[in-house]
């Protein structure tokens, strides 16, 4: 028996397969952290048009403001926030999203940082970054103006903090990597420097002894007797 897919539930699902394609091609062709970030936080402004977006990375067992749409030079990689903190917190702590169409700010959960100014937007949606069920960060949204986040809007983040999640784990791996090879290279470069001087000082005494004994015998012939 063939089951009929009206044209409307075609397009969704054409969609959710641009959509699912799109990111995953996007997050696949960077690899460091802050690219990854970056791709992520623009994606996902795109997709629901909001005014301001955030992602949170867990960092010894706190979360870290580590990208913004809207700049904050003097809190990126700054700002952080306990587990169970604000709504944030509560979301990374439950690893439940958390959607507030309106004055976000009144929710028993909120907590405001005056150096966000987007702490006094109306809607607030906030979802977990999740890697093989462990919490690797939040993504939050905020929108000015009231806004009724959808289900699909929910479960559409929801799915990007799924795939952001394997991918900066996967950049975090490949940043590690490369500052340990930076190191490693480092530490190369000093010792065959050393090595170099070492082996220059040496060359010197050997010159400085041969100079010497040349000198001795130059005398000894000089001082011989006629």
């Amino acid at each position: 028996m063939t089951t009929k897919v009206d044209g409307t539930a075609r397009t969704q699902n054409r969609k959710g397969v641009d959509f699912l394609h799109e990111i995953g091609s996007r997050l696949a062709a960077v690899d460091e952290l802050h690219d990854v970030l970056k791709q992520s936080v623009d994606f996902v402004s795109s997709i629901l048009q909001c005014d301001s977006c955030f992602i949170y990375l867990l960092r010894e067992q706190r979360l870290i403001l580590c990208a913004s749409k809207n700049p904050h030079a003097d809190i990126v990689d700054v700002l952080g926030i306990e587990q169970g903190e604000g709504i944030t917190g509560w979301v990374a702590e439950h690893l439940e999203p958390v959607a507030i169409s309106s004055k976000a700010f009144q929710d028993s959960r909120f907590k405001m940082f005056p150096s966000l100014p987007e702490d006094r937007f109306e809607a607030f949606l906030s979802v977990p970054v999740l890697c093989r069920g462990k919490l690797v960060g939040v993504i939050n949204v905020q929108h000015e103006q009231p806004y009724c986040y959808s289900d699909e809007d929910v479960l559409l983040i929801s799915t990007i903090g799924f795939l952001v999640g394997a991918e900066i784990e996967r950049a975090r791996g490949w940043t590690q990597r490369t500052q340990k090879l930076a190191a490693q290279l480092q530490r190369n470069n000093i010792s065959e420097s050393r090595d170099e001087d070492s082996s220059n000082h040496a060359e010197m005494m050997r010159n400085h002894k041969d100079s010497s004994s040349a000198k001795q015998v130059l005398q000894a012939f000089k001082d011989r007797p006629l």
